[in-house]
């Protein structure tokens, strides 16, 4: 046995004197070795377990000095008097590091998995991925996108439908609470986790079930309406030719949102409208004389863009046309200027221009066909015939209804029946 001092270590360095092993003869099973390879000498731990000799390193002497070689060594003869393996213990906490090292590389971000879930399942399956992209993006991202999935809890989840809640827009919290099922459905799938932190909500836990909504603008409503788009400060010609388009041609707003200008024969005044969003179907869409002028004069401040409404600024991942709530953000505009009309969003132009149709006089087929809608029961199953010139008439006559209450002119209903009564 040795006596190590800081002196006789740093000479047995200096002489560069190699050897295995010495036991230190102050603190029982401390052993400094410098072998062969070595840079600096090596401690050393030996005991004996069950009858078993054993030796562990415990450091060097270039970051444990001496007095705290010592130390550490007492500290394993005690817990070795105690009953413990202190080298099975040390190879567990290596084991155990490894597995959380690993697992920590293997373990992707929310961020991440998102990329993956809509790239696999949304982009290229989907018309619009856009709008499961922005869902994520506004609703998702800023509140759990960086932490990593099986961090993620039920109460991440109740914290992102309470935000949206907060905003007023329970569909949108409806919307949010499927794509967080989806997406980590697709996680459990890929065998990235085993629980979904969303699989206990419910549609109550979200925005809940929803009414129908049955508003539509009166006619007076749509004068204020046309007259708010011209007074109202910042509000773009584009977003004004936007509304009135989806008022007379009666589509979904991401129909005419991310439509392409290779769609459209303007000369013919018809617009070749790609597969439906809902439907799954094509559809050739009549342009009332109003609607072509309109869309010439998109076709001019789009410029080369191949999109009819052409993204207007940097928007996430490239988007190259205008985004969903981009009509409806522009539309905020103008309350000030109609502070009296109910409020109303995007999608209930449609149903204006529905019931327009209607009070028009316009036939429940035809009308339910100028939006593209399914017609059920037998009618649906026989009736092929595509309603082209009657939903041509039907469109013109509204059309020059909108023209009439933009110039201000009276709000008085003309039956279309009524008028084809007259002529006969």
């Amino acid at each position: 046995m040795t006596k190590f001092t800081d002196v006789g270590i740093k000479a047995l360095i200096t002489g560069d004197i190699r050897f295995e092993g010495r036991a230190d003869s102050i603190v029982a099973g401390l052993v400094l070795s410098f072998r062969k390879n070595d840079k600096v000498p090596r401690w050393l731990f030996r005991y004996s377990f069950a009858g078993t000799p054993r030796k562990m390193v415990i450091g060097n002497y270039g970051n444990m000095s001496l007095s705290e070689a010592r130390a550490r060594a007492r500290e394993l003869a005690a817990r070795v008097q105690l009953g413990y393996d202190v080298q099975g213990e040390k190879a567990a906490r290596i084991v155990e590091a490894v597995a959380a090292i690993e697992a920590e590389r293997a373990s992707i971000t929310v961020n991440e998995l998102a990329e993956e879930y809509l790239n696999r399942e949304i982009i290229g399956r989907v018309k619009h991925p856009n709008i499961p992209i922005n869902q994520y993006e506004k609703n998702i991202r800023p509140l759990i996108g960086a932490l990593k999935i099986e961090a993620v809890t039920s109460l991440h989840v109740d914290d992102i439908l309470e935000a949206v809640r907060k905003r007023g827009a329970p569909s949108i919290a409806n919307k949010a609470l499927r794509m967080l099922q989806n997406m980590f459905d697709y996680a459990i799938r890929r065998r990235m986790i085993a629980v979904n932190p969303a699989a206990a909500f419910r549609t109550k836990d979200a925005g809940g079930e929803l009414t129908a909504r049955d508003r539509a603008l009166s006619r007076t409503e749509l004068a204020l309406l046309f007259a708010a788009m011209k007074q109202a400060k910042g509000f773009s010609v584009q977003n004004e030719l936007t509304i009135k388009l989806l008022l007379v041609l009666c589509c979904r707003k991401m129909e005419l949102c991310a439509a392409q200008w290779d769609e459209f024969d303007l000369d013919a005044a018809i617009w070749h409208m790609r597969d439906d969003v809902k439907t799954g179907k094509g559809l050739d869409v009549p342009l009332p004389p109003c609607a072509v002028e309109w869309l010439r004069e998109l076709k001019r401040l789009s410029g080369a863009s191949p999109y009819i409404l052409p993204a207007r600024k940097m928007q996430h991942r490239g988007l190259p046309h205008i985004c969903e709530g981009t009509i409806g953000t522009a539309m905020g505009k103008l309350k000030p200027h109609m502070p009296d009309v109910e409020a109303f969003t995007v999608h209930d132009l449609r149903r204006t221009a529905r019931t327009q149709l209607a009070a028009l006089g316009v036939d429940v087929i035809t009308a339910e066909r100028c939006l593209n809608h399914k017609i059920k029961g037998v009618h649906g199953t026989y009736d092929r015939h595509d309603y082209f010139d009657e939903r041509k008439d039907a469109l013109i006559k509204w059309a020059d209804l909108m023209r009439e209450l933009e110039q201000g002119g009276n709000d008085k209903v003309v039956n279309l029946k009524d008028k084809k009564r007259k002529a006969a």
